[in-house]
């Protein structure tokens, strides 16, 4: 069972600074990288990662973790690695010269999932085979929905 908490943790921190981008407009809308750009010229990370994403993201994960059986030192901190992971595929994309929202499956996913997944790892002591089940549900599941959640009006892209 508690692959399915992780996973639902893994959403949280990927979703719920979507939701509050939807909720919220652009109120509280302050990248973390504040504008600035690489000695590449490009943007550090872009203007799409934001402080609300971050807080809600983090502090949803820190509040649902108790839920689910787990501390919400650990919620936070899972939490955290998750968001972690997603600005360094944004700072990885940027230097790839993909604009904000574009889709690099894979890149996308993968250090999102990864660096919770393994601090839960070590945390929980989870068998490996359940940390790497947690990961390769999350990047599937997020390959395969992405269309439905373009379609459903949630994702910019249809990739």
């Amino acid at each position: 069972m508690i692959t399915v908490w992780l996973l639902v943790l893994l959403i949280l921190a990927n979703g719920l600074p979507v939701v509050a981008a939807r909720l919220l407009h652009h109120r509280f809308d302050l990248p973390v990288d504040g504008g600035r750009r690489w000695r590449d010229g490009r943007p550090l990370l872009g203007a799409s990662k934001t402080w609300r994403g971050l807080l809600a993201g983090l502090l949803g994960c820190a509040l649902c973790a108790p839920l689910l059986g787990l501390s919400a030192a650990f919620g936070a901190v899972y939490g955290a690695l998750a968001l972690a992971g997603d600005l360094l595929s944004s700072f990885i994309k940027r230097r790839l010269g993909l604009e904000a929202s574009a889709r690099a499956s894979g890149l996308d996913q993968l250090p999102e999932s990864a660096l919770p997944v393994a601090f839960a790892w070590l945390w929980l002591d989870l068998p490996a085979w359940q940390a790497i089940g947690v990961v390769l549900l999350f990047v599937t599941g997020n390959v395969l929905s992405s269309p439905l959640l373009y379609r459903l009006g949630i994702r910019k892209r249809p990739h």
